[in-house]
């Protein structure tokens, strides 16, 4: 054994084993078990339709009408095989008070923590990638030593359809069309538009993947939508308040990962349109939450798929994957939309904050470089700029074979007078989904807490680079049959904290211990060598696996503006 993984043991918060775990029925929370080596029995008529390459197979071989009609899903599609386990639905549950079991929860961490997610709220007989499921909000309220969980559904405009429907309104399109069933629900959709019965204007995100605080509004956020505002009531509870309807354009939306700049109090944010051009448009809002006029990105001339970007404090930096989005696949039939183009050399774009066009932007080709999270970004004097993000290898499985993509935290660095690129790879470990201290966002700053684990968004544990050092300096495993997500950077003091105690707080996240079906929620020391849990709470049920947090301290609950 090497010293590494004699360490991760050492510092493992263990889970007791059991031989098995048990998945979950997907459909409510009826928690019906069986065994990993077993499969759920599926009636003769759906099983003949699923076809021999489908993720559970028969022998009888589906006819050739059937295949055109209805082909097999591929496992990552396939609603069957992808919401299992933990990655499967649960129901809304109001506040609860959960009992601490591990140590105490601090006098300092007061406010709100909520983890986002996909939540379907109908099981489709048709494909489902699980990007793709509703958005539900699970949420920690601490207080005085108190812990309260509730998990709402955000109520978008499609999830109150398909409720007060009982079944599938909207075609999932992210998820793609396999045959002719697909087209047949996406022709119907188009037929309920035309008829009036759906109003596009009023968006059919899913509010699924993250949060964010900014100009005194709590926001649900998906990149296919506008966001969604959400109230924390004194209760514990979460409410949907409404679409945040600042830009009035069909088909209008914003990227899941605003960034705010904290001296100038402006947030920055970019939408992509898949289909029509402009694909990518770069807007900002003042210090009061108004929209300033769009600068339209012309110089990425296809619709290319980027999910983050970052901001300095002049700047503001996009990077160009091998990913784009083909509407030819959509019409086709021929599944999900997101093709790979092993031709493309994805390339850093970096434009001026207060751009009024991106006439003087500029572009870096950086081979091999397809960025995922991007956690921070700052100026080196005036020709250097330093970006912090995840780069996927073999982006092209991303969507359909997510285990087989492996995500390296690098540290780049542009010369913006020479147009020098150079990389380094802060760790060996496959990390993606992590945090910093928001405080500095745009600035420079020192550590990054990201999450470890082959299966995003199951994380295996949680570890602590040293961006100046470039060594990884702390890390912390949940055990055997134990994973967790995203890990969220908590400030001790709130959101004022001085630049030599930028990771003097707490790293807060879900684990689900997979042996027992358990969930808790975990506080860990930001700044211990091991990072050393200081409390765990036992959650009411589970919490399936989900993406990106945010934590709203007391100070905001107070601040918070409805629609």
């Amino acid at each position: 054994m090497d010293l590494m993984n004699y360490l991760s043991l050492k510092i493992s918060y263990n889970c007791p084993p059991k031989p098995k775990f048990t998945y979950y029925n997907h459909i409510n929370e009826q928690n019906i078990p069986f065994r990993s080596s077993q499969k759920p029995k599926i009636c003769a008529p759906i099983q003949s339709l699923m076809g021999t390459n489908s993720s559970y197979n028969t022998k009888s071989a589906p006819s050739l009408f059937t295949n055109i009609i209805d082909r097999p899903l591929h496992p990552s599609v396939d609603p069957k095989h992808v919401f299992t386990g933990n990655f499967a639905p649960v129901d809304e549950l109001g506040p609860t008070e959960c009992p601490v079991v591990d140590g105490k929860l601090p006098d300092s961490l007061t406010g709100m923590y909520i983890r986002n997610g996909p939540n379907p709220q109908h099981m489709p007989r048709g494909p489902l990638h699980f990007f793709e499921g509703d958005g539900m909000l699970h949420s920690m309220q601490l207080s005085k030593g108190r812990a309260i969980y509730s998990s709402r559904y955000v109520k978008t405009y499609k999830y109150k359809l398909e409720r007060d429907a009982g079944g599938q309104i909207f075609p999932n399109v992210f998820s793609g069309f396999y045959g002719l069933a697909d087209m047949v629900q996406c022709v119907a959709s188009t037929a309920r538009v035309l008829m009036g019965h759906v109003n596009l204007k009023k968006g059919f995100g899913l509010a699924n993947t993250s949060l964010a605080f900014f100009s005194s509004k709590l926001l649900a956020l998906g990149e296919s939508d506008l966001p969604y505002i959400i109230n924390c009531t004194r209760e514990g509870d979460i409410e949907t308040l409404g679409r945040w309807d600042f830009d009035e354009e069909l088909f209008a939306s914003m990227t899941a990962h605003p960034k705010t700049d904290m001296t100038t109090k402006e947030t920055f944010a970019f939408k992509f349109s898949p289909f029509f051009s402009p694909h990518h448009t770069f807007f900002r809002f003042d210090a009061n939450g108004v929209k300033q006029k769009d600068v339209p990105i012309l110089s990425i001339n296809r619709p290319t798929f980027i999910h983050d970007f970052a901001i300095t404090k002049r700047f503001a930096i996009f990077s160009e994957t091998q990913l784009a989005v083909s509407a030819a696949n959509v019409m086709l039939g021929k599944g999900m939309p997101t093709v790979f183009d092993p031709e493309k050399v994805p390339r850093i774009g970096i434009i001026l904050k207060y751009a009024t066009s991106d006439a003087e932007m500029k572009w870096f080709n950086v081979p091999g470089f397809n960025a995922m999270h991007v956690f921070n970004a700052w100026e080196n004097g005036e020709d250097e700029v330093v970006l912090i993000a995840t780069n996927a290898t073999s982006i092209e499985n991303l969507f359909l074979k997510v285990d087989m993509v492996h995500t390296s935290l690098e540290k780049v660095r542009i010369n913006l007078r020479t147009g020098n690129v150079s990389r380094n790879i802060l760790s060996a470990r496959n990390l993606e989904l992590g945090s910093i201290n928001s405080s500095y966002i745009g600035k420079k700053n020192r550590y990054v807490f990201v999450g470890v684990g082959k299966e995003i968004p199951k994380m295996q544990g949680v570890v602590k680079i040293d961006l100046e050092k470039e060594i990884e300096v702390s890390r912390r495993f949940y055990g055997p049959g134990c994973f967790g997500g995203e890990p969220l950077f908590v400030p001790r003091n709130g959101d004022h904290v001085d630049a030599a105690d930028e990771d003097d707080g707490f790293v807060v996240t879900y684990i689900h211990d997979e042996n027992y079906g358990e969930s808790k929620f975990l506080v860990m020391d930001a700044k211990s060598p091991n990072l050393d849990i200081v409390a765990a709470v036992k959650l009411p049920r589970r919490v399936p696996y989900g993406f990106h947090g945010l934590f709203v301290h007391e100070e905001n609950h107070s601040n918070q503006k409805s629609l």
